[in-house]
């Protein structure tokens, strides 16, 4: 009676703490905040089941308030604490409560307690940590039970023999080295500007507790085969020693289309009938419920789920490589996608707002996202499966920003970083485990390994074992800047753009545009930093201009499928930071254009239709073409063929030197009249381009090393059977680059 009396006492007692600490928490002051983080308290931080795609009854939420303390490196485990923070906010965070920058020379400490649930008894406990950045060290009752390096990935210890009666502790220490190193670490710098941000560090995605049989499930991992309408269900199991058995009932919504026992050590293969597809119109999924027996004994069970999907490369009538969903070609449109939040920096503040970005995307007609440098929640994956989003998932990179020189691999570079040993090791671990964790997630198509020559090393090597290892999935080799001619995809970054590589010199592979746009529209009152340079690649004022300019970029986009683009990724769902360049304000309190009109926009995009693309004016990408060029202004009505005297003939492309000028003119013969054309320029200026006399494009280019595609469909009405003339004034160059342009039929 007493024992009872004591742990009333005890619970009345934590009850009262942890209502002193949720009335005590504020987030700091100063940022803007999105709705939900707004919303946040200690009660209602993420307490969603954070494995939807292993699912058990029975868990323990850690999230809340820690107790917390920032001392040197060196530093044992403090004896006071210095304050409260909310897990699992980052500690630069707001929501946080600490709003306090983590430096290399420092450690960041945690510390919980927390009691079991009696019905646990008997049972493995295991502590899940789903991310802490970057190197942590977990102690359970005062004993250490691991270290874990790898900001982005889950891990977890099996805790049961570190256990006591009553009131159980944790201690965490996190050292991170944010940019100071060379680890896996995003975009994250301690000096943020630019495309560089805040700093993430220690705990920030849920820390939960479960408790198992020893006897258990550790990971289920369907794989779809929609030509044999069967799912190879492949299962992990912890402590089985033989004669384990596998119950798996399969639902379509309520109805239940499969019933049968499986021996747990021979291949699993769920016959499907009829099934239903998976595709962003119509993303269905099909429901499990998977017990592991033994002679009559229930081991564990869970829950869990697949799609019937299959993600394919096929060579079109028009001999350009294709991707393909469920053996059916679909053009893939959606965002460079960062998910970086005001008030939680890397965390979002809920599930609700995570899946929110994904709604609004899926509301403006985006198809697929591209998920750049950041590995989100499990629950987010789940979202995307639900919602019907196609996500290119890339792999979090990382360079030490004081050697960028060396360890940023410029676009023209010819070899890749010598990387040390020891940290390839510690990025290829994070990359199987990464790959590991996130494969059962059927929306998930592509796989990105580089970016930008970020930490870029042994291309070849790390991306075919890639292939090899995801056999599954399309393997994005090198997103921008330096190829090395291998993966699935080329894949270029042009801004504005768009633009393309030419699929003739990318044979066998699939030509997407992994970044573009950029458009940048800065909205009061919705800044993270007003008095910062706040920016995109272009900046407008007002939004009438962003979306007079978003139109013309989508005009552009058009054409450059029928020429062999099967993908391209917007720059961005959202502002972060400096960067305004978002389709949203980095709060998500203002959509900067109409949803219903960008789904009017983009919908061309997805038709099935091919069209042959001709050369009218032959451009030097491929082979060098002879132009006809003045570096001075060649007179009063240059524009007209009697004027091709005063024209010098040259091969291209043309060097131009910063700040002088060129001209050029072109006569062509056309035997019928095209339904459509494009022209293909490269330039590093201001850009005039007249056709047979009349002025169809006035803009800025920027072409470094990429050529910028104009759709000028609109002026067909221009050309004539027989001879035409084409003339095009740039500069002056803001830079010394190169010169040189094209003209396209469809």
């Amino acid at each position: 009676m007493f024992r009872s009396i004591a742990l009333i006492l005890l619970g009345i007692m934590l009850g009262v703490n942890m209502h002193l600490e949720a009335q005590s928490y504020q987030p700091v002051k100063g940022k803007i905040m999105t709705t939900w983080g707004e919303k946040v308290t200690p009660e209602n931080a993420w307490t969603e089941y954070p494995r939807p795609q292993l699912k058990r009854s029975e868990w323990k939420n850690l999230n809340g308030m820690w107790d917390y303390a920032i001392v040197s490196k060196e530093s044992v485990k403090p004896n006071d604490f210095q304050g409260k923070i909310l897990v699992p906010y980052a500690v630069e965070s707001a929501l946080s409560g600490v709003g306090k920058i983590l430096q290399p020379d420092q450690k960041l400490w945690y510390r919980k307690t927390f009691e079991l649930p009696n019905d646990w008894k008997g049972q493995n406990i295991l502590l899940h940590f789903q991310a802490v950045d970057w190197e942590t060290t977990v102690w359970v009752n005062g004993k250490q039970v691991g270290t874990h390096k790898g900001g982005s990935i889950a891990f977890s210890y099996d805790i049961t023999k570190y256990l006591k009666k009553g009131e159980q502790e944790v201690i965490v220490s996190v050292w991170d080295p944010t940019d100071t190193d060379s680890q896996a670490r995003g975009k994250q710098v301690l000096d943020p500007r630019g495309i560089w941000y805040m700093p993430v560090s220690g705990i920030w995605q849920t820390v939960w507790l479960e408790p198992v049989n020893k006897t258990s499930i550790n990971s289920l991992y369907p794989v779809s085969d929609i030509d044999k309408k069967q799912v190879i269900l492949n299962a992990d199991l912890a402590g089985a020693k033989g004669g384990e058995t596998l119950s798996v009932k399969v639902y379509d919504g309520k109805k239940l289309v499969l019933n049968k026992n499986y021996s747990a050590s021979n291949e699993i293969v769920l016959n499907i009938p009829d099934p239903k597809l998976w595709t962003p119109e119509s993303p269905n999924l099909y429901r499990l419920e998977v017990s592991l027996q033994k002679n009559n004994k229930i081991y564990d069970v869970v829950d869990s789920y697949f799609a019937m999907r299959k993600v394919s490369i096929v060579k079109d009538k028009q001999g350009y490589q294709r991707i393909q969903l469920n053996n059916k070609t679909l053009f893939q449109y959606g965002t460079l996608d960062q998910g970086w939040w005001p008030d939680g920096l890397l965390t979002p503040p809920s599930a609700e707002a995570m899946r929110y970005d994904m709604e609004v995307l899926k509301d403006m007609g985006f198809n697929m996202l591209r998920k750049h440098i950041k590995v989100e929640p499990w629950l987010y994956y789940y979202y995307a499966d639900s919602l019907g989003i196609l996500v290119w998932q890339d792999i979090v990179s990382g360079f030490e920003t004081a050697k960028r020189s060396e360890q940023h691999v410029n676009w023209d570079a010819p070899n890749d970083w010598n990387r040390p040993h020891e940290s390839a090791v510690q990025f290829e671990y994070e990359l199987k485990t990464m790959i590991d964790q996130l494969k059962f997630f059927p929306s998930i198509v592509t796989w990105v390994i580089f970016n930008e020559g970020w930490g870029q090393y042994d291309t070849k090597r790390v991306v075919n074992w890639s292939m090899e290892y995801d056999k599954t999935r399309i393997i994005n080799g090198v997103s921008g800047w330096t190829d090395r001619e291998c993966g699935h995809l080329i894949d270029s970054h042009q801004y504005p753009g768009p633009g393309m590589e030419p699929a003739v010199q990318n044979p066998g592979r699939v030509v997407v545009l992994g970044e573009f746009g950029g458009l940048g529209l800065p909205v009061e009152n919705h800044l993270w930093n007003p008095s910062m340079r706040n920016w995109g690649y272009r900046t407008y004022t007002n939004a009438p201009e962003l979306i007079k300019e978003y139109t013309k970029l989508m005009h552009d986009l058009y054409p450059l499928r029928y020429n062999g683009l099967s993908a391209a990724v917007y720059t961005q769902t959202t502002d972060v930071e400096g960067e305004v360049n978002g389709l949203m304000t980095y709060d998500r309190k203002v959509i900067k254009m109409d949803p219903e009109l960008l789904r009017i926009l983009h919908y061309p995009l997805y038709g099935g239709d091919t069209r042959d693309v001709e050369r009218i004016i032959t451009d030097s990408e491929i082979s060098t073409q002879q132009l006809y060029v003045s570096y001075t202004n060649p007179g009063k009505d240059w524009q007209t063929i009697a004027n091709m005297n005063k024209f010098q003939k040259v091969s291209g492309p043309v060097k131009v030197l910063k700040e002088k000028p060129v001209y050029s003119l072109s006569q062509f013969r056309l035997n019928n009249i095209p339904k459509g054309i494009y022209l293909h320029v490269l330039a590093y200026g201001d850009v005039k381009i007249y056709l047979n006399g009349r002025l169809v494009v006035d803009k800025k280019i920027i072409g470094k090393r990429h050529y910028e595609d104009i759709n000028i469909s609109e002026f067909v009405s221009l050309l004539r059977l027989g001879e035409n003339t084409f003339a095009i004034e740039c500069g002056p160059f803001e830079q010394d680059a190169e010169f040189d342009y094209g003209l396209f039929s469809f």
